[in-house]
């Protein structure tokens, strides 16, 4: 994911429309409060530039596990002195108990192969009263790009996503109260597949599944995934659906 991410920071920002989109509604759906905070997997820095705008006089971490991102995020606020910046793993948070207000999260926590023990670490480093609001891509996610693959091998080519029903259970079980789920599903078009993988590399989302075919994909392989996949849309137009929790 580190490696992914990484070599996705050049392009990034010229192809995360659905990202910025989804972070502007988190915002208006939940409210920033007036405490310190962080940005949890912050990327190129734009949900860190919005929640500074929404709340100019706190302080923010901005945190990610790839070190260009976070520089490019830096680069981006270099005159913001409430920023302060921490490559880290979301699984592994170097934080103090108790030690901030609220944690906000756009379309990170999916990359996260134990959720439960990281909304149990992220209630650990939030004080009382204190507030997560993240964003994260569920099951229905890319169904197209998935049914178009099992036509062709019976490998996992788009990532599992966590439910709404799992997300609720573990944020119980970590020791969340007043849970509010809600779940959207995007659709983005394309003018081709190849567009739309374009996209998905672009922006460093790689298929990290254990049941993956490890063996690079061959010509063959990939024009019969896209045969499959223009065969099944009704127009011209690729559509994919982006489901977001």
């Amino acid at each position: 994911v580190r490696r992914s991410f990484a070599a996705a920071t050049d392009t990034y920002d010229q192809l995360a429309g659905l990202q910025r989109k989804v972070g502007l509604e988190l915002l208006q759906r939940f409210p920033v409060m007036a405490v310190d905070g962080v940005d949890l997997g912050c990327g190129t820095g734009f949900l860190t530039t919005e929640l500074l705008r929404n709340q100019p006089k706190a302080a923010w971490l901005a945190l990610d596990i790839a070190w260009p991102m976070l520089m490019a995020a830096r680069n981006k606020l270099s005159r913001q002195t409430a920023v302060r910046y921490l490559c880290a793993d979301a699984e592994a948070l170097p934080l103090a108990s108790a030690s901030v207000g609220q944690i906000y999260s756009n379309l990170a926590l999916q990359w996260c192969e134990e959720l439960a023990s990281v909304l149990k670490d992220c209630q650990r480093i939030l004080q009382p009263g204190g507030q997560l609001v993240f964003a994260t891509f569920g099951p229905a996610t890319l169904q197209e790009l998935r049914a178009a693959w099992q036509q062709v091998d019976d490998y996992v080519h788009v990532n599992d996503f966590y439910s709404c029903s799992a997300i609720h259970n573990w944020l119980i079980a970590a020791g969340f109260s007043d849970v509010t789920i809600a779940s959207t599903v995007y659709r983005s078009e394309y003018p081709s597949v190849l567009h739309l993988m374009h996209e998905l590399k672009g922006i460093g989302a790689h298929n990290v599944s254990h049941q993956r075919n490890h063996a690079p994909t061959t010509r063959r392989q990939l024009q019969a995934m896209i045969q499959a996949y223009q065969q099944a849309m009704a127009g011209s137009v690729i559509v994919a659906s982006y489901e977001i929790i």
